[in-house]
């Protein structure tokens, strides 16, 4: 059986078509994740611009500066924490639980963060396991009697049983 060079060159095409379309079994190739350039100075000029944007009532420009700033110094907790309740405020709860949750990552043993995201997870979200988890961690690094804040983590244990 002889093979006719014009066939094999239209197979070869076939093939060399069905890889391109079905992609290659080899390993993926990824490029390098740029890394994060965090630059504290910067972040400050953009929380004071966006303190000062939301005393004078401008939130919209509050947050966009906020969020150069988390961008820029994602440990400031205090911004983090800021940012979070104006998004709440704007009915963006996932947003805001999601920005809390990377202000943790950084800081976790900033009592405040958890309680904000306790609440947001308990009223908004509907998430009972997350406000337990952080309603809890917020008791334990505030290490005081909270008896409203235990009045709640036994309501909340309660309606998960």
């Amino acid at each position: 059986m002889t093979f006719n060079p014009f066939r094999k060159t239209v197979l070869r095409s076939v093939l060399l078509l069905l890889l391109v379309l079905g992609g290659c079994a080899g390993q993926e190739i990824r490029q390098p994740k740029e890394s994060v350039k965090t630059d504290p100075e910067l972040a400050a000029k953009f929380e004071y611009e966006g303190r000062t944007a939301f005393e004078e009532g401008r939130k919209g420009t509050a947050v966009k500066a906020w969020k150069k700033a988390v961008e820029l110094d994602p440990t400031n907790a205090v911004t983090v924490n800021n940012l979070a309740l104006v998004l709440k405020d704007q009915h963006r709860f996932a947003e805001a639980a999601k920005l809390l949750e990377t202000g943790l990552a950084h800081s976790p043993d900033v009592a405040e963060l958890h309680f904000n995201l306790a609440v947001i997870a308990e009223l908004y979200l509907l998430d009972l396991e997350t406000a337990l988890v952080h309603y809890s961690r917020y008791r334990e690094l505030t290490e005081e009697d909270d008896q409203q804040v235990a009045g709640w983590i036994a309501d909340l244990e309660r309606r998960l049983e």
